[in-house]
C-alpha cells in the first residue's frame, strides 16, 4: 500500500548500468594478473598480452553477468581466444622477424621463484618448448597443466570438444615433455651458476667458460634487426665460449653487469652507461648451461626495470 491507501506492487529495478560496470570492473580487476599470465604464457609477448587484456576487458564490458556462473573461468575463457587469435597474427610476424625471436623477458617479484610451478612455466626455456606446440596445443597445455583448469572449461575455451581436448593434451604434454629442461633447477643453483659464468665472461676466461658449457649449448641472440646479434643460432661449446669471450664488453668504464630476477628465475642484465643494453637468461641441464639468450631488442626490454606481477 502507499501513503494513500492504493495497492502496489513491489518490483525489483534492475542495476543501474554504472553499477553494472562497477561489478564488472572489480571482477576483471581481481582477476587481471591471471588473465595476463594466462596471455603471456599463450605469447611469449607482454606487449600482445596487454593487447589481448584490453580486448578481454571491451568484450567483458558487454556481457551480462547474471548469465554468468563463474567469473573466473569465463574470463579465462575470454582471455584464451583472444590470444589465440593474437597467436596465429604473432605466428606470422615472427616469419619476417630479423633473427632468432625471443621471448619478452620480464622482471619478476620474489613470490614468482617462490612458486616453482608457476616459475617453470614462464622461464625463457620453457616459452622456448611452448614455441614449438601449434597454438590451439599451446592454449591446452598452459590451461591445463599451468592452471589447471577442467576439460570442459578448456573446450569452451578453445571450441573443441571434451574428448579432442584431452587428446590434445596428452600430445602436447608428450611433446614438451621430450622438449623441456631435465628436472627443475633451484633459483639459488642457477644463480650460482650465473655468479661464477658472469664472472669468466668479466676475465674473458676461455677454459672456465667451456667448463659450464654444455657440448652441444645453443646460443640464441635476438636483435630484432634493431641491436646487432647472430642472425641464426650458434651451436657447440667452443664457438659459444669464443663468441662470450670476445664478444661481450669488458666491464668497467660505463659497462657494468648485475643480476636480477627475470621470468622466476636469475639472469643477467648487461648495462651501457646506466641503459640496458642485453638481459642474458640461461637453461641449465645436469650442472650445465644448455641454452644462452640474450635479449638486445630495444622494444623488448622495458619489462626488466619494472616488476610485472604473474599469479595463477
Amino acid at each position: 500500500m502507499n501513503d494513500r491507501g492504493e495497492r502496489t506492487t513491489d518490483t525489483a529495478e534492475p542495476p543501474a548500468r554504472g553499477d553494472r560496470m562497477d561489478c564488472a570492473t572489480e571482477a576483471f580487476v581481481a582477476h587481471r594478473n591471471l588473465l595476463f599470465t594466462v596471455a603471456y604464457e599463450m605469447l611469449g609477448s607482454a606487449t600482445d598480452a596487454e593487447d589481448v587484456l584490453q580486448e578481454t576487458w571491451l568484450r567483458w564490458a558487454g556481457v551480462d553477468l547474471d548469465i554468468v556462473r563463474d567469473q573466473r573461468a569465463y574470463l579465462v575463457r575470454i582471455t584464451t581466444r583472444q590470444a589465440l587469435s593474437r597467436l596465429r597474427t604473432l605466428g606470422r610476424r615472427k616469419e619476417s622477424y630479423v633473427g632468432p625471436w625471443l621471448p619478452e623477458p620480464l622482471l619478476t617479484a620474489p613470490d614468482v621463484a617462490e612458486d616453482v610451478e608457476l616459475a617453470d612455466s614462464v622461464s625463457m626455456a620453457m616459452l622456448l618448448v611452448l614455441e614449438t606446440l601449434t597454438p590451439t596445443e599451446r592454449a591446452v597445455f598452459v590451461l591445463r597443466e599451468v592452471f589447471d583448469l577442467e576439460y570442459d572449461e578448456i573446450a569452451e575455451a578453445v571450441d573443441k570438444r571434451p574428448a579432442a581436448v584431452r587428446q590434445i593434451a596428452h600430445r602436447a604434454r608428450v611433446h614438451v615433455a621430450a622438449r623441456r629442461p631435465r628436472g627443475v633447477v633451484s633459483a639459488a643453483e642457477t644463480r650460482g651458476a650465473l655468479e661464477a659464468f658472469q664472472r669468466a665472461i668479466e676475465t674473458g676466461d676461455l677454459q672456465r667458460l667451456l667448463d659450464m658449457l654444455a657440448p652441444d649449448v645453443v646460443f640464441l641472440g635476438d636483435g630484432g634487426g634493431v641491436k646487432r646479434a647472430a642472425l641464426s643460432p650458434i651451436v657447440g661449446a667452443d664457438r659459444v665460449a669464443r663468441l662470450l669471450a670476445v664478444g661481450m664488453p669488458r666491464i668497467g668504464g660505463g659497462t657494468s653487469v648485475e643480476p636480477v630476477q627475470v621470468n622466476g628465475y636469475p639472469a643477467l642484465v648487461l648495462r651501457l652507461n646506466g641503459e640496458i643494453d642485453t638481459l642474458m637468461a640461461v637453461r641449465i641441464d645436469d650442472g650445465l648451461f644448455t641454452g644462452l639468450y640474450a635479449v638486445r631488442n630495444p622494444e623488448k626490454l622495458s619489462r626488466v626495470e619494472r616488476e610485472t606481477a604473474l599469479s595463477r
